[in-house]
């Protein structure tokens, strides 16, 4: 009789996932105040439960999440704690972690005087560490931040999957930390403000966790206010105004001060300008003679292309238009920054100076602290902006749009507690200003929840906190919003 075998060469059955851990590293520190506080750095295994033909299958290992955490010493009592993101989607933490938050801060400099390679750092006297801790925090294939192994790696690219893996991620540090009677924040930054409003509500839906207050740094809750496509309108009367603070910047409106000339392209994309835009053709030729005039003076953009446009471009299109006759265009996340684009005669640009600038300097000064300051090794590339979380998924919102302003309103009824900090850019092409504006006014709020936000506005661009001037009095604003929540001492 032949031997038995077993021919494995057709087995299909996946093989078990890896078993992996938490590989924190600890290191202490002191602040230039004095302040002694602890770093913990590394990835945390989140593990997700999970059923197999109705019976319960276990607490499965799907993605390691990278995270520092900066907490103070021998507190006294339940610090604040604040839990802050990027966006993107596809944004690492370290933009806010070392432009405005942590304890140290990248040596990028500031338009027209950027700092060249290999660039460095410099402590951050105030950084929100003295009033708050701090968690930094990665989603997946940011940063160091993977699925594990035999994961799909496309399983978190999408609205509900990254709030709920966020969510699940503070709801375990504050348990472990033991940190629930702490006053906690969530501060997010473009899409990472949609985040942080779309977290809060996952925290307080499902584990009953109520926040003190929100950050929101450059400001998207409803994306059909930014989107430009054909059928809406609405987005080419928000940005108006940041095209007028751009080329104020950039000296088209001279002898005249900023807010006069966005307060005066404020009140045109309000009336006048909305109004064209709803007409369509049954404008007069005098009528449309008159915006496009007035559209000239506000934007100094040529008439010749504000009428090719029918009265309507993209931020691109503007990026590549307005300093057309300088051989210039000018960024989007920071209309600040200039560049001579590939193509002189190109109609948009969607290369961004800005980001070009501010990438190398943020980049080496993430790679070296982590390792030589933090003590955290890893051989992977840390992605601080990637694509490979793309295509990002918004099933949730098919057929209608991305908005997550209706969740803030139910936070604010919920918890009559909650506080809101915005920060807005003049020359932030991504999210402008008038756009989150326009947000806040439609919102079904009383003027009870109305006074619990505060409004703060800078010169400067999407990451305000390049400009020094601007980082300092963002600081100090944030520094004054943590510390006014009530705090419970530990028992």
């Amino acid at each position: 009789m032949a031997d038995e075998t077993t021919d494995t060469s057709k087995d299909t059955t996946p093989a078990p996932a890896k078993d992996v851990s938490d590989d924190f590293v600890t290191r202490s520190h002191t602040s230039p105040s004095g302040l002694r506080y602890t770093s913990t750095t590394g990835r945390l295994v989140l593990r997700l439960e999970e059923t197999k033909d109705g019976k319960a299958d276990g607490f499965k290992p799907k993605a390691e999440i990278f995270l520092v955490a900066y907490t103070k010493d021998d507190a006294e009592e339940a610090r604040p704690v604040t839990f802050a993101f990027n966006g993107g989607p596809g944004s690492a933490s370290v933009w806010l972690h070392l432009g405005l938050l942590g304890p140290r801060l990248v040596k990028s400099g500031d338009v027209g005087s950027m700092a060249s390679a290999p660039f460095g750092l410099e402590d951050n006297a105030e950084s929100l560490l003295e009033s708050s801790d701090l968690v930094m925090i990665d989603p997946v294939n940011t940063g160091f931040s993977r699925v594990v192994e035999g994961g799909k790696t496309d399983e978190f690219h999408a609205f509900v999957e990254d709030r709920d893996l966020v969510a699940e991620v503070i709801r375990l540090w504050t348990t472990r930390n033991n940190r629930w009677l702490s006053p906690k924040y969530l501060v997010g930054e473009s899409y990472g403000t949609l985040r942080a409003v779309a977290v809060a509500g996952r925290l307080f839906d499902a584990y009953g966790m109520a926040v003190n207050g929100l950050g929101l740094i450059s400001t998207v809750l409803n994306m059909s206010t930014l989107r430009f496509f054909p059928g809406s309108d609405l987005p080419y009367a928000l940005h108006l105004p940041t095209y007028a603070a751009i080329a104020h910047y950039h000296g088209r409106h001279e002898g005249r001060e900023l807010v006069e000339v966005v307060r005066e392209a404020e009140e045109f994309a309000a009336r006048d300008f909305g109004y064209a835009l709803t007409q369509g053709n049954r404008l007069s030729a005098e009528e449309y003679d008159d915006v496009v005039a007035r559209l000239h003076a506000i934007t100094t953009l040529d008439e010749g292309f504000i009428r090719r446009t029918n009265l309507r471009w993209a931020y691109h299109e503007f990026a590549a238009e307005l300093l057309r006759d300088e051989d210039l265009a000018v960024g989007r996340i920071d209309g600040r920054f200039t560049a001579r684009p590939e193509s002189l005669q190109a109609s948009d640009s969607h290369d961004d100076p800005s980001i070009r600038a501010i990438t190398g300097p943020y980049s080496a000064a993430m790679n070296h602290y982590v390792r030589a300051e933090l003590g955290y090794e890893n051989d992977l590339p840390y992605e601080i902006l990637t694509a490979r979380v793309h295509p990002w998924s918004y099933r949730t919102f098919e057929g209608a749009p991305v908005d997550v302003s209706g969740v803030l309103e139910r936070l604010l009824v919920h918890n009559a507690h909650l506080r809101v900090h915005v920060d807005y850019g003049y020359h932030d092409g991504a999210t402008p200003h008038f756009a989150t504006e326009y947000v806040w006014a439609h919102m079904n709020l009383d003027e009870g929840a109305r006074a619990r936000f505060t409004h703060h506005y800078h010169e400067a661009g999407h990451m305000m906190y390049l400009n020094p001037v601007a980082r300092r009095a963002q600081l100090q604003a944030l520094q004054l919003f943590v510390s006014n929540a009530p705090r419970n001492s530990q028992q």
